[in-house]
């Protein structure tokens, strides 16, 4: 291959969404671990008198508040921005749903970055995560990316594509997160820690964007094989299942919208304190070590998707959703008892296969619907997840909150609780769904 050939594929494949995928992730990662070491050293000072909490609790106190009011905002204004970016897709601006977001990303990562450079108050953030949501953040973005990943395939080698992507994207976010914290702590006389991280972020994010206006290319594949379902993962079995009985569908779509919120809940509870949790004592982690933490849920990404590649061979999809949900309570009550940093991996560890849950679940639930209604269910799946972020956020937050004094790791053995309530409609449908013996 001469070079010219080279420097064709080179160009070729720079104009795909792959290279969206990395710097996107890379630079996110990179400003997940800015912020939370840069909200940590905060909220040192932070006191409440009224609360009688010592210096640590009101410090965990600060954290926790922030991240409470910043997720709010970070899950619920991107809703309808999402919406009509996903509708200018559709109508043939398919770069307009990874555009939009990415400026957003870009935005908030240099109102991060003049936080830490000009000392401005943390509150700050909070206008960044509006302006973030207001772009369609990760709501939109995603979304664009399958959409024009999944357009540039065929049917046939859609979900490869589809696993690919995913992959890609867990891996970009495990190097991120791995050299992160070591960025962080690079700073001079003239430099705040933190400066040098958030300044290779917003420069990822900056080159992603300008790749996603200038170099990104729409492909779209002729499609000549019909489109008889819309699963977001195949089913595990080779056979297509019998329709069933309208009432029995709507049956299994109730009990698999509750599954859904219970679990998305217990997860999302859990992870939203985790972040907080380490930076206290016993662990009180430094940001090399938040970085490596933030690493093991990348791992967890891969794994999980290992997981469905291997476990779908021999078991069906609800086996499938239970076993994820079992590693997930598992691995989080665990983590109610860590006291050292080789008990957090431990812990995590037993988290394998915590992701297969939610996008097998998805799954399940297309198959229990016409193909007409598939679109529907899944963005009312969506919504209903969203509105649940309102309950879990504040509640595990003021639990957390509550129990610092004597049983801080309270939160997890509740979220694994609410992971083992879950498990019950799973339970519920797959007898619903088993083969009737003759």
């Amino acid at each position: 291959m001469d070079l010219s050939s080279l420097c064709r594929t080179g160009f070729t494949l720079l104009r795909q969404i792959e290279p969206v995928i990395v710097l996107e992730q890379l630079g996110s990662t990179l400003f997940e671990t800015a912020l939370q070491m840069v909200v940590k050293d905060r909220s040192v000072n932070a006191t409440y008198p009224d609360a009688h909490l010592s210096r640590e609790g009101s410090q965990q106190k600060a954290m926790t508040d922030f991240y409470m009011v910043y997720n709010l905002i970070i899950r619920l204004v991107p809703i309808c921005p999402a919406l009509l970016l996903a509708r200018l897709g559709d109508r043939g601006w398919r770069r307009a749903p990874i555009m939009v977001p990415l400026s957003g990303y870009l935005l908030s990562r240099l109102a991060l970055l003049l936080v830490v450079v000009f000392r401005l108050p943390l509150e700050v953030m909070f206008g960044a995560a509006v302006v973030f949501g207001l772009s369609g953040g990760f709501c939109a973005y995603w979304p664009g990316v399958m959409t024009l990943a999944s357009l540039g395939s065929t049917a046939t080698d859609r979900s490869k594509v589809m696993m690919k992507v995913e992959l890609l994207y867990g891996a970009a976010g495990l190097v991120g997160s791995l050299v992160s914290g070591h960025l962080f702590l690079l700073y001079s006389f003239s430099l705040e820690h933190g400066t040098i991280l958030l300044t290779v972020s917003a420069l990822l994010h900056l080159l992603c964007l300008i790749h996603s206006i200038f170099l990104l290319k729409v492909k779209q594949v002729p499609n000549t094989e019909p489109e008889d379902n819309c699963h977001l993962i195949p089913p595990a079995s080779s056979e297509a299942p019998a329709e069933a009985p309208l009432g029995k569908n709507m049956v299994n779509v109730v009990l698999l919208f509750a599954a859904a919120i219970l679990y998305n809940s217990a997860v999302g509870g859990a992870i939203e304190i985790l972040g907080s949790f380490v930076l206290k004592e016993p662990l009180n982690w430094s940001a090399t070590q938040v970085g490596y933490g933030n690493a093991a849920g990348f791992m967890i990404f891969l794994t999980s998707f290992v997981g469905v590649m291997v476990f779908r061979r021999c078991v069906s999809d609800v086996t499938l959703i239970l076993i994820g949900m079992l590693s997930f309570a598992s691995g989080i009550y665990f983590m109610s008892f860590v006291t050292a940093t080789y008990m957090f991996y431990l812990a995590r560890s037993l988290n394998l296969f915590a992701l297969i849950p939610m996008p097998t679940i998805r799954s399940l639930l297309s198959q229990q619907v016409p193909a007409s209604k598939c679109g529907i269910t899944l963005t009312l799946l969506q919504f209903a997840l969203k509105i649940g972020g309102l309950v879990y956020i504040p509640a595990f937050t003021k639990i957390y909150q509550g129990t610092l004094g004597w049983f801080p790791g309270f939160v997890f053995t509740l979220s694994s609780i609410i992971t083992v309530l879950g498990m019950i409609p799973i339970s519920i449908v797959g007898c619903r769904t088993a083969p009737r013996r003759q």
